[in-house]
């Protein structure tokens, strides 16, 4: 009884309570996830290569 009762309020909030986004706003929210996952990745890649470039600097120094 109690499920039955959660189901129906949760699908009755989900047709008539809830704002959906219209297809362009999806569009445009997927493009800004889209250009900051590049730029981190890009941020990340150059964090990797110097910090590679700090330690074959480094373990030159000793052999």
């Amino acid at each position: 009884m109690k499920l039955l009762n959660y189901l129906q309020e949760a699908y009755d909030e989900l047709v008539h309570k809830v704002t959906w986004p219209t297809w362009k706003e999806l569009q445009s929210s997927a493009l800004v996830v889209m250009v900051a996952s590049f730029i981190i990745s890009l941020v990340i890649f150059a964090m990797d290569l110097t910090f590679r470039n700090i330690m074959d600097f480094t373990y030159g120094l000793f052999y």
